[in-house]
């Protein structure tokens, strides 16, 4: 029997791009929704990959509270497999809420955080420094409480951290010297104008981005702070590490958004086994207790 319904995962990541393969390559019916044309480029080997069996599709556009329960219902989502960014709260909130409202099955595919090499994740040395009343430590929880700080002040500072955080650094502009690495988009480039960027102190540019290119760029702006998000291996945040020690520059780290999943993992395996329980007309072969 073939399964009925279909996955909604939540992309726009590379992470997503690896499991949308997985699952195109299972025959699993999907449906990835992305919030933009470029996103979608992400996909097409794995469309391509189904095209002849179980079909994998890309919606692009946001969604609601007003349009997320008829966006379910009429795509027949069964489960839903979030592996939206790990900073992208609004989406991951309104999934659960959603699903919690429908009793859809839910699992986050959360992008493991970096650890250094005593296994420390990105939030153990601030705490450290502060215990040892040293100065204040290179990870903050949120935007507002380095902007709040003067830790930016007469400094040459390389804000890594996509372009909607880039409003609240405007006021910053009389204080340091800030340049901005971006995604090559029309929108990203408008708000980092709007934040008052000029062209010159904008980097447009996909990743994965090599540490050689990292290093140059540091170097030709003469950077002496980064601001970054702790995004894990996946966004990259090893490669800037290793370049900021290298070239003995602080590191600035923005923690994850604070938000508690119904249920999560890091592993591919375990994602496809919960798309294959959901989709299955017989899932006798998978323990309910899974998930």
């Amino acid at each position: 029997m073939k399964a009925k319904g279909r996955i909604w995962l939540i992309g726009g990541t590379q992470e997503s791009a690896q499991l949308a393969a997985a699952i195109a390559e299972a025959q699993l019916s999907c449906i990835v929704s992305v919030t933009t044309k470029t996103a979608k480029q992400l996909y097409v080997s794995s469309i391509e990959r189904a095209e002849n069996h179980a079909p994998l599709r890309v919606w692009v556009g946001r969604l609601t509270v007003e349009t997320a329960a008829s966006f379910l219902q009429q795509q027949q989502i069964v489960a839903v497999l979030d592996a939206s960014h790990p900073y992208a709260v609004e989406i991951s909130q309104l999934a659960i809420a959603i699903t919690t409202q429908l009793s859809i099955p839910y699992l986050r595919f959360e992008r493991e955080v970096w650890k250094d090499a005593r296994g420390k994740d990105e939030g153990g040395g601030r705490k450290d420094e502060e215990e040892k009343g040293q100065k204040k430590g290179l990870v903050f929880q949120s935007f507002a409480e380095l902007v709040a700080t003067d830790v930016l002040e007469g400094q040459r500072v390389l804000l890594i951290v996509g372009y909607r955080p880039l409003a609240l650094f405007q006021p910053w502009q009389e204080r340091a010297t800030l340049f901005a690495r971006l995604l090559p988009s029309v929108t990203a480039i408008e708000a980092a104008i709007a934040a008052g960027f000029t062209p010159d102190r904008l980097f447009a540019m996909r990743p994965p981005i090599s540490p050689d290119l990292e290093k140059a760029l540091w170097q030709h702006w003469q950077i002496s702070v980064v601001v970054t998000k702790s995004s894990g291996i996946a966004g990259g945040e090893d490669v800037k590490r290793q370049v900021a020690a290298e070239l003995g520059i602080p590191l600035v780290a923005i923690a994850r958004p604070p938000i508690t999943y119904p249920q999560q993992t890091s592993d591919l395996a375990t994602a496809l086994k919960f798309c294959h329980q959901h989709l299955s007309c017989n899932s006798s072969s998978f323990e309910k207790s899974d998930f």
